[in-house]
């Protein structure tokens, strides 16, 4: 895969690369870049790694995260994850957007891109908020929802401050709500939660501090992984919302 050194540097608000696209990966690549990402031994999402031995992570290769061009794609691409989902109800499923770009992007860069590529979405999605969360992102109950299904986003990259969000690409994960209210119901959610947080303690060397429970806080904060201190605006605005 090719990169565009031309884009580097420039806003990330705006698509770099201004209608000629990084290459695409082929959705093998994809999966063998994930596969070996999931597959290191230090790793510490566990239930990364029971969706990769169960063969239940979805990928979706998109051109580039700053823009829109493949939104559509997307959105279809969780659909049918969703409608999966809705077939068994098993848990431990992941739905992962790699998207293109070889640029370097530090931190305050992917979260401005994150957002605006969730606005996006946003913006495009046809179904209604799922009632379940909330859609303000100042609340505590906020998560991201899409095709009426509430969603814990992973934002990862190179260039993140976290080792365990250190992806060799722009890449969000959806994880999608309902089965950590799945595991909590089976008595599993505190146990795995514990194990996770160790795990990435050990793999980065220091605990993260902007994890908390859903409810706690809003988990906005967590989303692209940067650490967040002082004041801090969610810049989404549900459409739904006037």
């Amino acid at each position: 895969m090719q990169g565009n050194a031309a884009a580097n540097n420039l806003n990330p608000k705006l698509c770099p690369y201004k209608g000629s696209y990084p290459s695409k990966l082929s959705d093998l690549e994809a999966k063998n870049i994930i596969h070996d990402y999931v597959a290191n031994i230090g790793f510490p999402c566990v239930g990364a790694k029971t969706a990769l031995a169960k063969d239940q992570i979805e990928i979706c290769v998109a051109d580039s995260i700053f823009s829109s061009h493949n939104d559509d794609d997307i959105l279809k691409g969780l659909y049918r994850f969703i409608a999966e989902y809705q077939k068994d109800k098993a848990i431990f499923r992941s739905f992962i957007v790699v998207f293109c770009d070889e640029l370097d992007i530090n931190d305050e860069d992917f979260e401005s891109a994150l957002w605006t590529r969730l606005q996006s979405l946003n913006d495009k999605d046809i179904f209604p908020w799922d009632a379940s969360v909330s859609q303000n992102p100042e609340d505590k109950t906020f998560s991201f929802s899409a095709g009426n299904k509430a969603f814990y986003i992973v934002g990862m990259h190179p260039g993140s401050s976290r080792k365990a969000r250190r992806f060799p690409l722009p890449a969000l994960v959806f994880n999608m709500h309902e089965q950590f209210e799945q595991l909590r119901a089976s008595g599993q959610y505190q146990k795995m939660r514990s194990l996770i947080r160790r795990r990435d303690e050990a793999f980065s060397g220091s605990s993260n501090p902007m994890l908390e429970d859903f409810g706690d806080n809003s988990e906005a904060v967590q989303y692209s992984g940067r650490q967040i201190s002082g004041e801090w605006k969610c810049p989404f605005h549900n459409k739904g919302i006037n």
